[in-house]
């Protein structure tokens, strides 16, 4: 089936940066052993003193940036990278728009507590699967890959995962096997789509933690055709971090862009321009958005 007969779909990625609930909580490892997270500097008494207040804050700033995007009648779809869990994501559902948005979660083994989340309009969206995708690494620990498949309008049918891929932290070169092994559960999960539907209407998005790449078999990567500017500032350079990747049934009816309004935005007083206006800089709370900017895929 095609989606020519859908007027547009908004679908937004964004990773949100440390949407921690201010209560100390923890994880279940294996679903069997639970362990406390490491989200002590997300508590009051911890060293950002996270309070109520803040958080509150927080959510309400990243639902100003989703309702600017899709102006009326809003998003569709929005996946997030960096919630702490499902009170956070339910917050940001009824500051959207009350009882017109709903949500898919699983708590994943990351000992931070950051996951992932899809976020969908219930008038126009109805779920049909959700799974986590597991990433094993071995003693480490990081964020599961979100499947959804769901329904358009009740008639087209498109599989979504949202990621969160390993971090670099530790070296470029030195973490790479680690998105490597997410890239082949990611992988696996997109060949078994295509072995069972023929053409089928796929949607990969997330923060890739790494330059955009025609990486997956059978998508194309479609930040590969962005130019200018970034996602992610680091040390004056801008990186497409933020990725959406899709099938050959969607590429030719959709287009995507960087959301850089510069009202989410500040001045970069060290590398020049500007940057995305954090909730923190450094230690220094400013009631900011997040370190990356949103990326949209208009489906026409």
């Amino acid at each position: 089936m095609s989606l020519v007969s859908i007027l547009l779909i908004v679908i937004v990625n964004y990773n949100v940066e440390n949407l921690f609930h201010p209560k100390h909580d923890s994880i279940a490892i294996n679903n069997t052993t639970w362990v406390e997270k490491d989200d002590y500097e997300w508590t009051p008494d911890g060293d950002r003193h996270w309070s109520y207040s803040r958080y509150y804050r927080k959510v309400e700033n990243i639902a100003r940036v989703l309702t600017n995007i899709g102006e009326w009648p809003g998003v569709d779809v929005v996946g997030l990278q960096e919630v702490e869990n499902a009170l956070c994501i339910k917050r940001l559902c009824r500051t959207l728009r009350r009882n017109e948005y709903d949500f898919v979660h699983y708590e994943s083994p990351d000992r931070r507590g950051i996951d992932v989340a899809f976020i969908y309009k219930k008038a126009r969206i109805d779920t049909i699967a959700t799974k986590p995708l597991r990433v094993d690494l071995g003693k480490e620990t990081t964020r599961d890959i979100l499947y959804v498949s769901a329904k358009i309008d009740r008639k087209d049918t498109i599989h979504f995962f949202v990621c969160h891929l390993p971090s670099q932290r530790g070296g470029a070169a030195e973490s790479q096997w680690k998105r490597d092994q997410a890239k082949k559960v990611l992988q696996d999960a997109i060949d078994s789509l295509c072995a069972i539907h023929p053409n089928p209407q796929i949607i990969v998005m997330g923060d890739m933690n790494s330059k955009p790449q025609q990486d997956l078999n059978g998508l194309n990567n479609r930040m590969l055709t962005i130019k200018n500017g970034g996602t992610h500032k680091y040390q004056g350079q801008w990186t497409c971090l933020d990725q959406f990747y899709t099938s050959p049934a969607l590429d030719s009816i959709s287009d995507v862009r960087i959301y850089d309004a510069e009202w989410i935005q500040e001045t970069d007083e060290k590398f020049m321009g500007l940057k995305p206006k954090r909730t923190y800089n450094g230690f220094h709370y400013q009631n900011g958005f997040s370190d990356h900017l949103p990326i949209i895929l208009n489906i026409h």
